[in-house]
């Protein structure tokens, strides 16, 4: 029996293959003996199937059930709240970023984000974070186009401003995971192909992510298991794996306006995200399917709570307010959904109105209580919303709690 795509059905989904290359030590004055041993002679780097053309292998209907249904409940995510709250897009886009950096263990505080979007001094990882959404937002952009110069131009968002050296083209070195030999693969937990097979192996898999015949689900889930075994960047290949499901998502139509969070899912079970990866490998595709259409749902359910916490500010900080309709302060009320630290500059540049006319709305909510001074001085002043501050904590802090299951 033949695919849709015309290639044959199989019973099992193909396991990657090893292959011995030879290796080079670097030398390094501080290993001890035995370990600059373990760090010689030839290492197995795997082999990804290609998987372009090939076919599902059977799932059971659990699996196609919790998958399907998870699909159901995006699409339902996207229309309720996309065409109606949009300033939610940016900050659903900006918790995704978080929670995908955060399994990298790029941890960040909400506030601090806040402040490296606007440019103030902030801990590196709140960089990465505000980095990692260019990336989301750059896969997003090019999701109707979605081939290896778009997967690049998302690594190479992310990564710009702090390893340039490391983006614009496919890794030209070997890699590897794990492992206690730092200059060397032996004994890694897992060594992705070498680089001379990386082409090959993207161009492959950009054909599958493009195929139009798969279950959704599946599809998602497999293109980015496939991503994460090539591990075709010399670093950014978590984040931006990630970022490519949410160009899939986009390119397939089931997201039109809005980003869930489906790292903030992932993050509450990694070990159980990881150890699917490794099954893939060893060909069982559905702890992966399974393990998305799990994140999905959990992230749906802590997506609505965080607009549900927003809207709630929205409608307290309205009731508030003595700022009349129209005016700079009640203008900025929506901005704090998007920025909840915010300056007289951005507000003025994003509303379009003078830097004073915009100081003079963010003091009328300081007056209202709904904003807080932050910082010291008076130039260069920054405002929080610590409510809508506090609704982002909520969120991260149900991803960090662990999934029951």
């Amino acid at each position: 029996m033949a695919s849709k795509s015309g290639a044959p059905r199989q019973d099992r989904w193909p396991s990657v293959a090893w292959e011995q290359r030879p290796w080079e030590a670097v030398p390094d004055r501080g290993e001890s003996h035995r370990a600059r041993l373990r760090a010689r002679g030839p290492y197995d780097a795997a082999v990804p199937p290609l998987i372009a053309d090939r076919a599902l292998p059977p799932l059971s209907p659990e699996t196609v059930v919790a998958g399907e249904d998870a699909v159901t409940e995006l699409v339902r995510f996207d229309g309720e709240y996309g065409a109606t709250t949009a300033p939610f897009a940016a900050i659903l886009l900006r918790s995704e970023s978080a929670s995908s950096s955060e399994i990298e263990r790029l941890t960040a505080q909400p506030k601090n984000i806040a402040l490296a979007e606007l440019g103030f001094r902030s801990g590196p990882n709140a960089r990465l974070v505000v980095a990692n959404t260019r990336a989301m937002e750059a896969a997003i952009a090019l999701s109707a186009d979605l081939g290896a110069d778009a997967i690049i131009a998302m690594q190479k968002a992310l990564l710009v401003d702090t390893h340039p050296e490391y983006t614009g083209q496919w890794r030209h070195q070997q890699v590897w995971i794990g492992g206690g030999v730092a200059n060397s693969p032996h004994s890694a937990a897992f060594v992705p192909p070498h680089p001379d097979r990386v082409p090959e192996l993207m161009t492959d898999l950009v054909a599958f992510a493009q195929r139009v015949d798969l279950p959704v689900m599946p599809q998602i889930a497999l293109a980015h298991a496939q991503f994460e075994t090539i591990h075709p960047f010399p670093d950014g290949n978590g984040r931006t794996g990630r970022a490519l499901t949410h160009a899939m998502l986009h390119r397939l139509g089931i997201m039109r306006n809005l980003t869930v969070p489906v790292s903030a899912g992932l993050l509450q079970n990694t070990e159980g995200y990881f150890d699917a990866l490794t099954a893939y490998r060893n060909g069982s595709v559905e702890p992966i399917i399974e393990a998305f259409s799990s994140a999905f749902t959990s992230a749906l359910v802590s997506g609505r709570q965080l607009v549900r916490d927003l809207e709630e500010f929205r409608s307290w900080a309205v009731g508030r307010t003595s700022a009349r309709g129209g005016s700079a302060g009640r203008r900025t009320i929506d901005l704090l959904l998007q920025h909840p630290v915010i300056d007289a500059r951005t507000a003025a540049t994003l509303l379009g109105i003078t830097a004073q006319n915009a100081q003079n709305g963010l003091n009328r909510l300081v007056v209202d209580g709904i904003l807080a001074p932050s910082g010291q001085g008076r130039r260069n002043r920054t405002f929080e919303s610590e409510r809508v501050l506090a609704a982002l904590e909520a969120f991260a802090q149900r991803a960090r709690r662990p999934r029951p299951g």
